[in-house]
């Protein structure tokens, strides 16, 4: 299985900025489309973004315009770019690799954003 690690949590401000990258070696990568869930505490796993291998994007209603998805497939990495975050936004963020029959969640990065 593909080892998917993300990076880029951590604390910050309402307003403020964060970009969580999520490596995601090995050779399927560039078939797959890749996702970014998130997770509050007590709340189920919910879709925040994603970008198909053809790059189709969709964005969850609540993040449209603060928060960009994007892909490097040279580099096998997916990263989310998070402008703007409320607290509201307070998480676990987790990166998906999928294709048919095939699915690898990463360990998660702990956004928090507080004043």
């Amino acid at each position: 299985q593909v080892q998917l690690v993300e990076s880029g949590g951590g604390l910050v401000q309402p307003g403020g900025s964060l970009r969580l990258s999520c490596a995601a070696p090995g050779s399927i990568f560039n078939i797959c489309d890749l996702s970014w869930y998130h997770q509050a505490t007590g709340k189920q796993r919910e879709l925040v973004a994603s970008i198909t291998r053809t790059s189709k994007l969709t964005y969850a209603d609540s993040v449209k315009g603060r928060f960009t998805i994007s892909r490097d497939n040279a580099k096998k990495m997916v990263y989310l770019q998070m402008n703007s975050l409320k607290p509201e936004d307070t998480a676990v963020y987790y990166c998906n690799l999928y294709s048919p029959g095939y699915s690898q969640w990463g360990q998660g990065t702990q956004v928090t954003v507080s004043s």
